[in-house]
């Protein structure tokens, strides 16, 4: 069965890690499997949003697994698999792109956190746009604990999505923190029984999915390439997203269907 499970299905893309007795831990395959789905989504025009869970209710993902990892890395094992020697050939590629550094996916991500979020698995999800997690799930940082650190974006990510103090207890302690109060912090959108999970995270893709996708796509572009730019320079580029978005058939569908007073037909052109 594949490390990650990639369904589409309509608009939707669903990405699923698919260890649940690894506690969804990512080995080489993942990485592989990871990077390549982001590709594929962004690349496909038929998607307009995305769904990241994982398997069973345990865990969401507790990041990468170090005994599938360290023996290809020490040589003590030889890459067997084509993802494994993939991986090997081009081990920052696929590290960067699994978790959306120097790999850009302007199609909105919706984090549904299924169980508990630690390492890896918390920091992929400060790669999504919205985000919701199951009661009672904890989620942190341990690598401190273990004299590492964070790399695989957080040390960049978390300080700019959460308030500076809450952001470095969690970076320094390399203690869990509980969904309520990562909601109270606003890294979480919505905190749910488990059973409404997924119902939410479609509820709100099919939300996603019926406005216009240009527009939607830009949205994302524009805020996250302004996010470290100066007033003139971001302004620039939403200039520039905007205009795209301006001169497209969706940006006349739009209002005619309004006017209309009838549901808009959006191709995407």
């Amino acid at each position: 069965m594949a490390d990650i499970l990639y369904e589409k299905k309509g608009h939707i893309a669903y990405v699923t890690f698919n260890r649940p007795e690894k506690k969804n831990t990512w080995t080489p395959n993942a990485f592989v499997l990871l990077a390549d789905a982001w590709q594929d989504i962004q690349a496909d025009d038929n998607i307009r949003c995305v769904i990241l869970t994982g398997t069973g209710t345990e865990a969401f993902s507790a990041g990468g697994d170090l005994g599938s990892l360290i023996p290809l890395f020490t040589g003590a094992k030889v890459a067997e698999t084509e993802e494994e020697k993939r991986f090997m050939q081009d081990l920052e590629t696929y590290t960067n792109h699994a978790v959306l550094k120097g790999l850009a996916c302007y199609k909105p991500i919706i984090g549904a956190v299924n169980g508990v979020a630690l390492g890896g698995g918390f920091e992929i999800l400060q790669c999504t746009d919205i985000r919701i997690a199951a009661k009672g799930v904890k989620m942190g940082l341990p690598e401190v604990k273990r004299a590492l650190v964070p790399g695989a974006g957080s040390l960049v990510r978390l300080i700019r999505q959460i308030p500076h103090a809450h952001a470095m207890e969690i970076l320094l302690t390399g203690e869990m923190v509980e969904a309520e109060q990562l909601l109270q912090w606003g890294f979480l959108n919505y905190v749910v029984d488990p059973d409404q999970l997924m119902i939410k995270a479609e509820a709100i893709a099919a939300k996603i999915i019926a406005n216009g996708p240009i527009a939607v796509q830009a949205s994302k572009e524009v805020a996250l390439r302004s996010l470290t730019e100066n007033w003139e320079q971001a302004f620039a580029i939403e200039r520039e997203l905007s205009a795209k978005v301006m001169s497209s058939a969706d940006a006349q569908e739009g209002p005619k269907a309004f006017k209309e007073k009838r549901v808009p037909t959006y191709q995407g052109k």
